[in-house]
This record gives C-alpha cells, structure tokens and sequence, in this order.
C-alpha cells in the first residue's frame, strides 16, 4: 500500500528506543538508515541485497522527501567528543584517565577506546550508562528538530499492551471508543515531557539517595509491529530487530557486544572464568598447606613437593598419636570384660613395674 500524504496520526506516534538507539548507533558511510514520519517505522538500505533493490528503495525514498528523513551519521567531533566527556565526567582514576586521552587522540580511536573500556570492569559499567544517557538526549533532540509528536514504547508502562496494540491499529481513525480516547489522552499527555527541558537537561534526583537493592532487568512489554503505510518496494528493508540491550554497541566494526567480546584478546568472559578457577585452586592450596603447618611442625620430607604431601594427607587418614600419660593410665586402669588381661601379662606389668625403696629417717644424735 503506497503511502498518502493526507495520512494524519491521531495520537502520538509509538517508538520503539532501542531501535532508534540501534539506528543511530549504526548509521555510518556505509549504512543509511531512514525514518517514517507517518507512522515511525525505520527503513535500513542493506547492501547485501540485491542491487536492483537497493536502486529501486532509494528511488522511492527520493520520491518522497516529505515522509522520509535520514538518520544522522557521528560525526568524528561528536565522536570525540562523547568520549572525551565520558572521561573527564565519569573517570577518577588519574592514570586510566590519561590512557584514556592518549587513545582518543591515536588512530582508531573508537575501537581502541572500547577495547581499554572492556578490559576494566570498574569503567565498563559506567561508560553503558553514559552512553546510553547521551545517546537518548541526541535521538529527543533530533525527534523535537523534525517536530515528531512521539512517546517510546518502553516508556508507556501506564497502558496495557492490549490497548497499545489498539492505539497501533487506529492511528489514523478519528472515531474509537472512549477507552481509546482515554488512552490517547495518556499518550499526549507523556510525548509533552519529551518537549520539556528537563528531557534534554536531566537533572540529578535530589535528597536522600534510596537503599541500594539488586537491580533486576525486566523486559518490557512490547508490542507486535503494525504499519499500513508502507511501501511495496521497502517492505524488505524494514528494519525491525527484536529487542535486546546487548545489541548496541559503540563500536565501528563490530553490530554487537557478543561479536566486540569475542575479538578481544582472551574473550572477557572466558578470563573470568579462567581467574575464578584459579582463586578455588589457590584458596584449597592455602587450606591444606594450614592443615600441614600442624603435622610434624610443617617440615616435609626431604625432596617431597607440597603438592605431593597435601594429596598423601587428604588421602590418607593419620591415626590420632596418644601420649605417653595416656598410655600410662590405660595401662593402669581397669578394662573392660572383653578387654581383660591375662594372669601372665598381669604377673609380666607387675615384674616391669619399678620397685621404690622406702624412706628411712635418720636418727638425731643427742
């Protein structure tokens, strides 16, 4: 179905953010990415398909300047700059601060810079934020320039999806039902913080910072596409990936953080796992070396490996050493029935049993 200019939204029009987010973290010198202002669909001219496709998708794009706009490129400036403001913003560390610089003013700045960032954790979490705060200021800001009435899909939690998947099918009918007029209202009511300064100028939450919980990611509850305005020759190009927060990344070769990970040296996923190993080994090697300070003072036999002694004791079970006062009174002591001595082994103790002289007193001489 071609699309009519006199197709006119009854509500704002519902984005997805990621999406957008993917668009304009993507779009470059090879990939040109578009947005529908009838009805916000994206349209990605992939040059994997048929040339003759291609030729044609752009051909009715420029047929119709009015309804599709290009999604705009970073800029090496806005490059640079995004990251030079991540470093002097979120980065307190003296020495990674100056690393850092160094890489934004080297050769392959964007992929150096991520892989610094990928190799410290403590940075990596803070820099996912900032560029996810930065980057939904510049997609508002582009939206407010091309005066799109919008709300983000993410965003509408105050709405059901059945009603949101309503408001999608009856865009552009005037006459609904008086649900979907209330539903309306809610969405007209949400695009006008988009409009306000506070959207592109975050401040800070003041007063009493909450307890820190554990943060639980849910997916949001997003609805099926639908659009009726789009033309026969695009419909191949759509661009609609599922959603995912992992798909986005700031990297100029790699689409996503899987694809980043694995190019770095010794994925990052599998040095933690190689390291947690490492600490079990360690930490059961410092238990057992403890466990033989007590045996014999510590001292191993001459030429034996601290491996080898630790496997010999937790192999084999040591009987527990008596004293010899112990001995003694287990001698002495009367036994039980099954453990009776013999008449010669009693007349054999008394023999060994050492004869004490008595004590004479001496006489005083008067």
């Amino acid at each position: 179905m071609a699309p009519k200019q006199n197709f006119t939204a009854k509500n704002p029009l519902i984005l997805r953010y990621h999406r957008l987010l993917e668009a304009f973290s993507k779009s470059d010198d090879e990939r040109d990415f578009f947005f529908n202002k009838i009805e916000g669909f994206l349209i990605f001219i992939n040059l994997d398909k048929d040339m003759d496709d291609v030729d044609a998708a752009y051909q009715e794009i420029a047929k119709n300047p009015e309804i599709f706009v290009e999604i705009p490129k970073l800029t090496f400036y806005e490059m640079k700059k995004l990251m030079e403001g991540f470093v002097n913003e979120k980065v307190y560390d003296i020495d990674t601060k100056e690393k850092l610089l160094d890489i934004i003013g080297s050769r392959e700045a964007r992929d150096n810079f991520l892989e610094f960032i990928y190799d410290h954790l403590m940075e990596l979490d803070k820099w996912q934020q900032y560029y996810h705060e930065k980057s939904r200021i510049r997609i508002i800001e582009w939206l407010r320039e091309n005066n799109i009435k919008f709300v983000f899909e993410e965003d509408v939690v105050e709405l059901s999806r059945p009603i949101v998947e309503r408001l999608k099918e009856h865009l552009f009918d005037e006459k609904v039902s008086k649900e979907l007029i209330a539903a309306r209202a809610v969405l007209e009511a949400k695009a006008k913080t988009y409009y306000s300064s506070e959207a592109l100028n975050p401040k800070p939450k003041r007063g009493r910072p909450p307890k820190q919980q554990q943060k639980v990611e849910l997916d949001p509850q997003l609805t099926d596409d639908l659009y009726t305005s789009v033309p026969a020759l695009l419909r191949q190009f759509v661009f609609a990936p599922e959603y995912s927060t992992s798909t986005v990344t700031f990297s100029e070769k790699f689409e996503t953080a899987e694809q980043l990970l694995a190019s770095l040296k010794g994925s990052k996923v599998k040095v933690d796992t190689k390291l947690e190993i490492l600490s079990q080994r360690l930490e059961s090697l410092r238990s057992l070396s403890s466990k033989l300070k007590g045996v014999d003072g510590g001292l191993l036999p001459a030429g034996e490996s601290p491996e080898k002694a630790a496997h010999q004791f937790t192999s084999t079970k040591e009987e527990p050493k008596t004293s010899k006062l112990s001995s003694f009174f287990k001698e002495v002591l009367p036994k039980k029935k099954s453990e009776k001595l013999s008449l010669q082994e009693m007349v054999k103790n008394r023999k060994a049993a050492k004869e004490v002289s008595p004590i004479s007193k001496k006489k005083k001489k008067t």
